[in-house]
């Protein structure tokens, strides 16, 4: 039988396991629904409020946004820069001649933002935490913002650093590389800029680049209130929403950092940001590395555990960069420096986290506090030159999906394991478990031929995802999740085919899936060797999933 991707990290020899995970059953029903909604810590919630109060401006066919009670975060407008402070002497240190592997760690941290400028700050101290090595050099580059976080002397510029050993958490003490002055960090210019002279500063055996921001799944997600972004005006989501790096824009700038670079593949992509681990976005980055991770669900504010993967990592340089995929979800929230370190654990519930208004902070151990935030996480690793088998198999069985009833196919979207929306709660959950979803059709169906079409996408699955980790409040998660619009947002020209096929490029280009959509509510048959996306097109036929769930 088919078996789905285990509940949590496998764990690399050097670290203890984790420990077991929940997984979906798969039964032979459609399950009843679960209850609950991750509390999205990352501040992606502000990102969400500008999407759809610019899917409402363009006609969202009537979707209400009473019960979403905050502002956008991007009220205040672009400010104009302080005075860049002057470059510093940099020297990148010379090599030793030692022949163990090399790592080249990238930090591009968007922290031009109100909401996440201090998390991600602390992301950058958590990394000096273990500074950089003989074999792993570590770099970043952090865009803050003005008016929110004020520590470290409240600078807001654009700095790149070269990241040393410090055990100050409050205070960047690395060298400075530069400032640079107010710096777009939405443009894929700016994305680059920062990696090409990383990877030609520190040539290396091993390269990782992590982002940093909100995100957004498969629209994208890295916002900054300067000017600047993907023009995008073919695009209707894209021409509302300027100041975002778009997928398209990312797959952009990755391939032309390797034109640039000369290097084949980076090692590893991470997306230290909500909603991103999704088929469509996997997809944009399947060229250019050959691991990715990302959640499928909204981050708690803390974000990823530098300290742990990093320390471990340069502990033992000559792992592979699997072995370090796996330590990046092994790691996460558990060892965490604001979980672990008990003053900056007081500091953290002081500041409003989960529990800090329950319990005096002092009483609060490391392990309740991670347990309460694993909660509704998830973080997931990804082969990515594995991701072509998974695809196929997906088109085989979403090319399969037009012999079923169309109201059965819709009632397993209803009942798969969903993540925060971010199109507001008066539609039903649009970005749902891959894996989960395909069960559901499968124990539903009496076709055998998409009964097997599933099983395939199943055994796919399992050889895509290396490392997978998913707290209580979301048993459904395998791992990859997509996207499963309801009719009125198919009919949208803001979050419809128009833009999805525009933005998620080359998801589109290799998939039936945007083919299925349109047949799901247009009726427009599709053959199953269809290689380009089809017009797209706003028109509905049909409701299938019209109704209440009960």
């Amino acid at each position: 039988d088919s078996k789905l991707p285990s509940g949590r990290a496998d764990a690399p020899v050097r670290r203890k396991p984790s420990g077991g995970g929940s997984r979906p059953t798969g039964g032979g029903g459609l399950p009843m629904p679960r209850s609950g909604k991750a509390k999205g810590g990352c501040g992606s919630f502000f990102i969400i409020l500008l999407l759809v109060g610019y899917f409402l401006l363009s006609g969202g066919e009537g979707i209400d946004l009473g019960e979403m009670v905050q502002e956008p975060y991007l009220d205040q407008g672009y400010q104009e820069p302080a005075q860049p402070a002057p470059e510093s002497n940099f020297t990148p240190p010379a090599s030793t001649g030692n022949e163990e592997q090399t790592w080249l760690i990238m930090l591009y941290q968007d922290a031009d933002d109100k909401v996440l400028e201090q998390d991600i700050f602390i992301d950058l101290n958590e990394a000096e935490k273990v500074g950089s090595s003989e074999n792993v050099h570590i770099v970043a580059q952090l865009d803050r913002y003005r008016g929110g976080f004020s520590g470290d002397g409240n600078w807001d510029s654009t700095r790149r650093y070269y990241i040393q050993q410090d055990n100050d958490l409050s205070r960047i003490n690395s060298q400075l590389v530069a400032d640079l002055g107010e710096v777009s960090m939405s443009r894929g210019e700016s994305l680059i800029d920062f990696v090409t002279w990383s990877m030609v500063t520190f040539p290396a055996d091993k390269y990782v680049l992590i982002l940093s921001d909100h995100g957004m799944g498969w629209p994208g997600g890295w916002t900054d209130p300067a000017p600047g972004g993907q023009d995008g005006s073919f695009i209707p989501l894209a021409a509302r929403l300027d100041d975002h790096l778009y997928m398209m824009e990312m797959d952009q700038a990755l391939g032309e950092i390797r034109n640039r670079t000369g290097v084949d593949k980076l090692d590893i992509i991470g997306m230290d940001a909500c909603l991103m681990a999704q088929l469509e976005v996997f997809a944009a980055l399947q060229p250019h590395a050959q691991y990715a991770i990302a959640s499928e669900e909204t981050e708690p504010a803390l974000g990823w555990a530098y300290a742990g993967f990093l320390g471990a990592l340069v502990e033992n340089p000559g792992m592979s960069a699997e072995d370090l995929s796996k330590l990046v979800v092994q790691s996460y929230i558990d060892e965490d420096q604001r979980i672990v370190d008990e003053q900056v654990r007081a500091d953290f519930l002081r500041g409003g986290s989960p529990m800090g208004g329950l319990f005096s902070p002092a009483s609060v151990s490391a392990e309740q506090l991670a347990q309460q935030l694993e909660k509704n996480v998830t973080l997931t690793a990804v082969n990515l030159d594995k991701l072509p088998a998974l695809m196929n198999s997906y088109n085989d069985f979403s090319f399969a999906l037009q012999d079923e009833r169309q109201a059965m196919i819709a009632e397993a979207r209803n009942y798969a394991q969903s993540y925060t929306s971010i199109f507001g709660r008066e539609v039903p959950p649009s970005y749902i478990d891959l894996g989960h979803f395909v069960q559901l059709v499968g124990n539903n169906s009496s076709n055998g031929s998409t009964a097997q079409a599933a099983s395939d996408v199943i055994t796919a699955l399992n050889d895509v995802v290396v490392a997978e980790k998913h707290g209580r409040g979301k048993p459904g998660s395998t791992g990859i999740a997509i996207y499963y619009p309801n009719s009125a947002l198919y009919r949208s020209v803001m979050t419809g085919m128009q833009s999805y096929t525009g933005i998620a490029e080359r998801f589109a280009n290799a998939s039936l899936w945007d083919e299925f959509l349109t047949y799901h509510y247009s009726e427009f048959e599709f053959s199953a060797d269809v290689e380009q996306p089809l017009t797209p097109s706003t028109d509905v036929t049909r409701a299938p999933g019209l109704g209440q769930i009960t």
